[in-house]
């Protein structure tokens, strides 16, 4: 299989991705709260919030294999496109949605349009990257989702108003106009095809897939890191209120974490050449766990300024880091299969922690979620250690 260029001009494919990326994630992150005011503004309760903000995530468990086979054994760009235009019509037709019924479609529409775009990206940076530049090139990957992330709540939250039915409409129109922006960059991105042997190879099936050494471990860590981040933004006001933390302190907290993120995965490559992937990976599940416990210990805002920092850095190694690890132990011809199932296994934790986490804050506080994600990953540092073999 043809490799891409080493050189600056050879990653060309790689900016434009990261770029489109960063649009899509931001249309994605602004318009999943929008949804939720526009929902309230319907005349939903708590509970048909969160059925609402489930099926984004329920609904794209179902196309996540079977997209993956297709990427295997064909081009990925075209889940690009096809993607957004999932995404942007889930966004215009959230906003024009007059039932809650019709919300819940239309996230899960959105939800399943994410899901292409990733499944079909993943892929291509995958099949383009030398085994030796895969690291680095996933992790400036991932910067365009850490972008969408840290920028789409502060454009939500700056749109919707007093009148949140009109203005979270607004905000979910917006955000299609966002999400069609990354259409530009989708230009010359796939230039290495699959092999023929490829395209005539048998399927491996799923459990031989999730037998090979270092997938599990990879898709557990990924599903441990992505559950701390969505629980840490969910629950992170709760604790502020709690503490009396106004609520632009605990935004400008939870961005902090963000850019902390973004910086992590600036640096991948020098730590990776210092320390290995498996010990960077396992001592930041390992420090990251640690920090998420301690957030549950009633510190000043500047302690949990200092734990936040720490904290998004030690996250933003294990997203871009279980995509390599994932890669290089899957079988031949089921990479993409593997990186889909990595992608199952992040829409169920999104499913499963925020509910656990529910429970437990219900049975013993607020802060229990953050000393039950510590464990979680503890958990993850431990089967981070099992890395693929050569």
């Amino acid at each position: 299989m043809p490799r891409a260029s080493a050189g600056p001009a050879g990653r060309a494919w790689l900016l434009r991705l990261v770029i489109a990326f960063g649009f899509a994630q931001g249309a994605v992150s602004m318009a999943r709260p929008a949804v939720s005011y526009r929902a309230l503004s319907l005349g939903a309760d708590e509970r048909a919030v969160g059925v609402i903000a489930g099926v984004y995530a329920l609904l794209p468990l179902f196309a996540a294999v079977p997209l993956g086979r297709r990427t295997d054994h064909g081009r990925c760009a075209p889940l690009l496109p096809f993607g957004v235009v999932l995404i942007s019509g889930g966004c215009a037709l959230s906003g024009t949605a007059a039932s809650l019924a019709a919300m819940a479609a239309w996230s899960g529409v959105m939800g399943l349009g994410h899901l292409c775009f990733v499944i079909g990206a993943q892929s291509i940076v995958a099949r383009q990257s030398a085994p030796d530049e895969q690291d680095r090139n996933f992790g400036h990957f991932t910067i365009g989702a850490s972008l969408g992330q840290l920028i789409g709540p502060i454009a939500a939250g700056a749109l919707i108003g007093a009148d949140m039915g009109r203005t979270s409409a607004l905000a979910l129109l917006v955000s299609a106009a966002v999400g069609a922006v990354s259409l530009a960059s989708l230009w010359r991105i796939e230039h290495v095809r699959p092999a023929r042997s490829a395209e005539r190879a048998e399927r491996v099936p799923v459990l031989g897939i999730l037998r090979a050494r270092g997938v599990p471990g990879g898709i557990f860590v990924s599903l441990a890191v992505l559950s701390a981040t969505d629980i840490l933004t969910a629950y992170l006001p709760v604790v502020g209120e709690h503490r009396g933390i106004a609520p632009a302190t605990v935004g400008l907290l939870l961005s902090l974490r963000a850019a902390s993120t973004i910086a992590c995965r600036l640096v991948m490559t020098p730590m990776i050449r210092l320390l290995g992937r498996t010990a960077l990976l396992t001592g930041t599940c390992l420090l990251g766990g640690l920090l998420c416990a301690g957030m549950a210990l009633p510190v000043p805002v500047w302690g949990l300024a200092l734990m936040l920092a720490a904290l998004g850095f030690c996250l933003g190694v294990g997203q871009p880091l279980s995509m390599t690890t994932v890669v290089q132990a899957a079988p031949d011809g089921a990479r993409s299969t593997a990186l889909a199932l990595r992608l199952t296994g992040n829409r169920l934790g999104q499913v499963a922690a925020p509910a656990s986490a529910g429970l437990v804050a219900g049975v013993a506080g607020v802060a229990a979620p953050f000393v039950m994600l510590g464990g979680l990953l503890l958990l993850a540092a431990t089967l981070a250690t099992r890395s693929p073999r050569p």
